[in-house]
């Protein structure tokens, strides 16, 4: 199975939005930093992709690495840029 690279151009520009602030963030979203070794990005995710099983796993690691004391003050998943890419197109096709 597979993703159409239009789906997965349209997820990345949608989690890639260039927000300065919490005050940036539209209502129904959520800042996240993905964290790939010594490399921190931000992403802007749909605070609905929180309740699928798929991205819980994703917090079930942040949670064993870091617990509630995140390095950023937010939530840090600790992945690779590209699984994190990968999961959030397939939750919004």
């Amino acid at each position: 199975m597979g993703f159409r690279f239009a789906t997965l151009v349209h997820a990345k520009q949608l989690i890639q939005r260039p927000f300065s602030s919490t005050k940036d963030i539209p209502k129904g979203f959520l800042a996240v930093y993905v964290r790939d070794e010594s490399i921190m990005k931000r992403f802007v995710i749909p605070v609905a992709y929180l309740n699928q099983l798929s991205f819980q796993d994703f917090l079930n690691q942040a949670e064993e690495e870091f617990g509630f004391d995140h390095p950023m003050g937010a939530l840090t998943i600790p992945c690779t840029e590209d699984a994190f890419i990968d999961l959030i197109s397939h939750l919004s096709s």
